[in-house]
């Protein structure tokens, strides 16, 4: 959608668009390696492959690119707003501008709720990692790595508002199950428990950050006092369940494959739209696509 009018209007609006896409506080940012596009696919095959490190012995011992092959395709996206051009010359209080922030914030946040759809779908057939069966899985295998499952479930009395020694006590029991991941070499996946970051419901807020940042509890040091941080995201509609994801590796439980970057664009009054329907389109546009990446990174846990 190419920009036909340049004059103050698309400009102005243009700007306010930017200003807060950039203003806009997004997390895939942490959550995901990025990586960059250059055709309308791309494919991995790199993921759960390094060795480890040995001793020289009789001179090297490559290991190459495993079988398992993961093709990610890019998508495009777009949203866009019909404004009537009476409404633009009608509009003293700026109402306009605010339609194309509220615009910039959906646009900028689209990645984010990219990923809590992937989180809340992981255990859904057809939304597979790299090793070929669903990311949130009970039998995961791949290489020398033995059977492994990052599905948790873990007592609560109300598993849509757990207590906070509930949440404390599932917390300690899910990083002890991600430290125990181990690659397709037999490796551990990580050795120390790192940047670590829980994604809940909004209803699990309070509940997770108390559990967590409190300093005692119960007269004694709160053993996971800032062991992780907690984001909430509200597109997670099932109440029971979170997600502990580490977000320090070189690759993390997500990929952004990022093949054009957020575009502003407009047809105003010198467009075929604005000539003889007297509309005027502001819309976005942007082709990438958020997938899966290491399942070994990512926890759910099920209060039951």
């Amino acid at each position: 959608m190419a920009i036909i009018n340049t004059g103050l209007l698309t400009k102005g609006l243009k700007s306010e668009f930017f200003n807060r896409l950039e203003a806009t506080k997004t997390h895939y940012q942490d959550l995901s390696t990025r990586v960059t596009s250059t055709t309308d696919r791309e494919t991995y095959r790199w993921l759960g492959t390094v060795p480890q490190v040995r001793e020289w012995g009789t001179g090297r011992l490559a290991k190459g690119l495993r079988n398992e092959s993961y093709s990610i395709e890019n998508l495009k996206y777009e949203s866009t707003l019909e404004v009537d051009r009476d409404e633009i010359s009608d509009d003293q209080t700026g109402q306009i501008r605010l339609r194309v922030a509220e615009l910039a914030e959906r646009a900028a946040t689209h990645k984010d709720f990219l990923i809590a759809q992937l989180l809340a779908n992981g255990e859904m057939a057809g939304n597979d990692g790299y090793d070929g069966v669903s990311f949130i899985n009970a039998n995961h295998v791949s290489g020398a790595s033995g059977t492994q499952s990052n599905l948790m479930s873990f007592d609560a009395a109300d598993v849509a508002e757990p207590t906070v020694d509930e949440f404390k006590e599932a917390l300690k029991a899910a990083i002890s199950q991600m430290l125990g991941f181990k690659d397709d070499q037999g490796e551990p996946m990580m050795t120390t428990a790192s940047g670590l970051t829980c994604v809940v419901p909004t209803t699990m807020l309070f509940t997770a950050s108390e559990a967590i940042n409190s300093t005692v509890i119960d007269n004694s040091t709160n053993v996971l006092h800032g062991i992780a941080r907690v984001i909430a995201f509200p597109w997670l509609t099932d109440l029971s369940k979170w997600y502990l994801l580490k977000t320090d590796g070189v690759v993390r439980p997500f990929i952004f494959q990022d093949r054009e970057p957020i575009e502003f664009n407009a047809l105003t009054e010198d467009s075929d739209e604005g000539f003889r329907r007297e509309k005027f389109l502001f819309g976005v546009r942007a082709r990438y696509r958020m997938a899966y990446g290491y399942w070994q990174f990512a926890v759910r846990t099920d209060f039951i």
